[in-house]
């Protein structure tokens, strides 16, 4: 785990426009070398508290801090700015060439002459584009343009880096592509970053933290393997595809394990919750195995339901399968899987999964009561 110390804080950041709110923040906090994702919905407030982090929509309630020092106050703004480098889902280039565009941002902060080509040269390669860097911007794919915006930000060697969905417009293998780089030259210059994405593979890929939101609020921040493993309300749990999402009622209470009642069947869990009661459920669909014939005393799951095939999704190299158990079950299996067991809509099969496989939380509360 790495160690941090604060390079950017805001606090009580409210932004309102026509009498709605877009953004309600009372405190963000972002640490120097990491990497930070906000991941929500299209509408969530993620582009706006991007932009206004970089002093790009104003006006806007709230304190901002560098280095502990109020920007706007003792920090100025522009001086603050010129620690930073932006990216955008569309890239911004000038009409001009590939090695010119990266140029631009040395070239207005005054960079000696004699080192702006050794240091564009640097820049170009790391984004696999020195082979075009005498092309007109006009003439560049979208993943090409692409790389150079994200060249151009790295040659200043910004203290800060935000990116608002950089990927959001590529295909699918440029964006791998991209993605791969990305990751690459984040490791190796350990620049700040905060990453805007409604992708969740793409945060849990490239974060050091993430901040889930919506409404213009944050609902959850921590490491990725809190948030996908023990998300605090229903919204965060099915943002980060958790599918299975189970309401039920105490009705049991074990050393460190609990019996949850759930549409007259019983889940069993890892927890302290007590009885009587309310609580939600959530089970991770790589968490759930599907066989054809009864497991009982056969495994170590606890948690074993005969049900039906409802839905059979095709996701690439897996499938998606809807289970009616009583109550809805959401599995993945392999492609190899599926096929092996002729699964098919309607055809009954077992589902079964481990107690600790089971992430609960107070309905009441939105406070995690398991821990792995």
């Amino acid at each position: 785990m790495k160690n941090f110390t604060s390079i950017l804080e805001a606090k009580n950041l409210r932004v309102v426009r026509a009498g709605t709110t877009l953004l309600d923040v009372p405190e963000f906090t972002i640490n120097d070398g990491e990497v930070l994702s906000l991941i929500g919905p299209n509408g969530a407030g993620k582009t706006t508290l991007l932009q206004t982090l970089c002093y790009l929509l104003k006006p806007f309630e709230g304190e901002i801090f560098f280095r502990g020092h109020k920007v706007g106050g003792e920090y100025p703004i522009y001086g603050y700015r010129r620690k930073l480098a932006m990216v955008f889902q569309e890239p911004l280039l000038f009409d001009t060439t590939v090695f010119k565009n990266v140029a631009s941002g040395l070239e207005f902060r005054g960079v000696k002459r004699s080192e702006v080509e050794s240091i564009v040269t640097e820049n170009l390669k790391l984004f696999g584009i020195d082979h075009i860097g005498n092309r007109s911007a006009r003439t560049l794919s979208g993943g090409e343009a692409q790389r150079t915006s994200l060249a151009r930000a790295f040659a200043i060697k910004p203290e800060l880096l935000f990116l608002d969905e950089p990927f959001a417009a590529l295909d699918p293998p440029t964006r791998e592509s991209l993605i791969d780089d990305l990751e690459q030259v984040l490791k190796k210059a350990k620049t700040t970053t905060i990453f805007a994405t409604h992708d969740r593979m793409d945060a849990l890929r490239l974060s050091d933290r993430i901040a889930v939101m919506k409404g213009g609020m944050i609902h959850q921040i921590g490491p990725p393997r809190e948030i996908l493993n023990h998300p605090m309300s229903e919204f965060v749990a099915s943002f980060v595809g958790i599918e299975t999402i189970l309401s039920g009622l105490v009705t049991a209470k074990g050393t460190g394990t609990f019996i949850a009642s759930i549409s007259g069947h019983t889940i069993e869990a890892i927890g302290d919750a007590n009885i009587g009661e309310n609580v939600i459920c959530f089970i991770r669909p790589e968490s759930i195995v599907i066989s054809l014939d009864s497991a009982r005393g056969l495994t170590s799951e606890r948690n074993i339901f005969s049900g039906a095939i409802g839905k059979i999704i095709p996701l690439g190299p897996y499938y998606k399968i809807h289970i009616d158990c009583g109550f809805p079950l959401v599995a993945y299996i392999t492609s190899d899987s599926c096929r092996d067991l002729s699964l098919k809509v309607g055809k009954e099969i077992t589902a079964s999964f481990k107690a600790t496989a089971v992430r609960v939380i107070g309905r009441t509360k939105g406070i995690s009561k398991n821990t792995e």
